[in-house]
């Protein structure tokens, strides 16, 4: 905890991290509406088998066009419980006679129905093209868009699994680099896929580096200022991600083909590849992992950025390793993954925080994935979305410096957890309210997954921190893969999936409770600092450090 010392003196948030900041908060900005893209990009718009009669100009059926496209329908496709064409089913042949119906009597015998042998035709008046259309993934092969979405977070799921031990092993800036890279590649080569397979291999492959290049642009900010500082940075990046669902939600709006919607969202990356250049690797990951030279050079250049002119004098390798003498000694031996669960304290945390993180992810991805099922204007929801967030997150980072992580978890989760259940309630003619309800619910949802973020980063050393919050991620992967297969449930209750996501964040809420406070505290380094609770005391730590030279 002593490294928390040294970030104090060469300033917790001048030049050199607002700098970083920003560059984190443009990549958030481009990076977290792809998990969100295919609310546009796979939207599944109004559609009708293709006939011959009316959809074929070649074909002379209709005597010089004197039936109405009405009437047309009428003979060609079966009407549904709401007289409206079935999606998926049409009249073998044409049933003329049901023009001369008054709609009093019906015919004796039921018309012979089939399946679209020939295709589907779209509405276009909202999408001129999605994924759906493009590989009519209506019907009997509507099951593969939900198969494309669980792809995706499945490969966000592996992100977590693999980015955290990745960047614990490796350093946060070159598995950012990398992450950014690839992401980069793959998003805009799924504009390009040529088939179905390809493009969920592409997104699969999205997900892994999305989530791992989240995970680590987080902690090159984070570890670099004081915890003073830190709720305020995550409520930045939470809204930074609003920003980004307004932008997504804009140019869903003006582009309506999801070739050219996906191609704008993901080539602009390759740009954020210039700056990485300069982007400093976290001093704190180096001097744990026995780097003490590359950390000090790090410290040295922060320092210099900050305005501390003479730290080339004063910050040496010999005040570094007296101030976190206790690290490095720790630092010499690198701790496996399992040690997660080996220690009383840090298992007892990762268990909780994996449990909230899992309840968290599986409302908050269940409420932003179905916006189809909640408004009819899916463009201005988003934007809501993104709007609301922002002043959420300011109220959030307020809250978390004020009345502390876990009360702000509680009251956060259950606000959240009542604006999806009063969903339930509300009649479908209640379309304002049912707009207004959801769009809190995410706003709310993405502030209490700000204050759950904090917590988590305060509560694991950080010799281990990437690989435990990679495996807190995991559980909330493992939730965000659950969201979207709860909707199965409609078939059995329309309100029963909804139940379920505000039900949940109550248990998150409560759970949090039980999980020690660290408002204003500094960060664990070493597992001893979980572990050891005299070493917890604040006053004993201070005392217990040697006094560093001001520079």
């Amino acid at each position: 905890m002593a490294f928390q010392d040294l970030i104090i003196q060469l300033g917790s948030l001048g030049r050199f991290q607002i700098l970083h900041l920003i560059f984190v908060l443009f990549c958030t900005v481009l990076v977290l509406p792809h998990t969100f893209l295919e609310n546009f990009t796979a939207a599944i718009p109004s559609h009708r088998c293709w006939i011959p009669i009316l959809d074929n100009n070649t074909v002379s059926d209709n005597n010089s066009r004197i039936l109405s496209q009405d009437d047309l329908l009428k003979i060609s496709i079966p009407m549904d419980s709401n007289l409206r064409p079935e999606k998926c089913r049409r009249y073998i042949q044409p049933q003329w006679h049901l023009l001369h119906l008054n709609g009093t009597f019906s015919t004796v015998t039921e018309p012979d129905t089939e399946p679209c042998m020939d295709g589907w035709v779209y509405d276009q008046s909202t999408f001129l093209s999605t994924t759906v259309t493009q590989w009519d993934l209506v019907c009997g092969s509507q099951a593969l868009n939900s198969v494309a979405k669980f792809i995706y977070l499945t490969g966000i799921l592996i992100g977590y699994i693999m980015g955290g031990h990745l960047s614990d092993r490796f350093g946060r800036k070159l598995i950012f680099t990398c992450s950014l890279l690839q992401m980069a590649i793959t998003e805009t080569c799924v504009a390009l896929a040529p088939s179905f397979l390809i493009y969920c291999s592409l997104r699969f492959l999205t997900g892994i580096s999305s989530s791992s290049m989240r995970t680590n642009s987080a902690l090159l900010i984070l570890e670099w200022t004081s915890p003073k500082f830190q709720a305020m940075i995550m409520a930045l990046i939470f809204s930074a991600g609003g920003v980004g669902q307004i932008l997504l939600g804009g140019l869903a709006f003006a582009i309506r083909n999801w070739r050219h919607l996906q191609l704008a969202m993901s080539v602009p990356m390759f740009l954020l590849l210039i700056p990485t250049r300069w982007l400093s690797e976290s001093a704190r990951w180096l001097i744990v992992t026995n780097k003490p030279q590359k950390g000090l050079k790090e410290l040295r250049k922060a320092a210099c950025m900050n305005g501390m002119k003479n730290s080339g004098d004063t910050l040496t390798l010999e005040v570094v390793k007296t101030t976190i003498k206790e690290e490095l000694k720790a630092a010499q031996t690198k701790p496996s993954p399992l040690v997660l669960f080996r220690t009383s304290n840090l298992r007892k945390r990762i268990c909780l925080l994996s449990f909230i993180r899992f309840v968290s992810l599986l409302s908050f991805l269940g409420l932003f994935i179905n916006l189809q099922y909640l408004s009819n204007n899916v463009f201005l929801l988003q934007c809501l979305y993104g709007v609301v967030s922002i002043p959420a997150n300011v109220l959030g980072n307020f809250s978390v410096n004020y009345m502390g992580r876990r009360i702000t978890q509680l009251i956060f989760m259950s606000v959240m957890g009542i604006s999806i259940l009063a969903i339930v309630i509300l009649p479908q003619e209640m379309q304002i309210l049912r707009t207004v309800l959801p769009t809190l619910g995410g706003a709310i949802s993405s502030a209490s997954l700000t204050s759950t973020l904090v917590h988590a980063n305060e509560l694991v050393p950080t010799v281990i921190r990437a690989t435990a919050l990679g495996v807190i991620g995991i559980a909330g992967s493992v939730g965000a893969v659950l969201s979207p297969l709860f909707m199965i449930l409609s078939t059995y209750s329309a309100s029963l999936p909804w139940i379920i996501y505000g039900v949940l964040p109550f248990l998150g809420g409560f759970v949090a409770l039980l999980l020690p406070e660290t408002k204003n505290q500094p960060l664990p380094d070493s597992i001893q600092d979980v572990e050891n609770k005299k070493k917890s005391s604040r006053e004993a730590k201070k005392d217990a450090v040697a006094k560093v030279t001001p520079f």
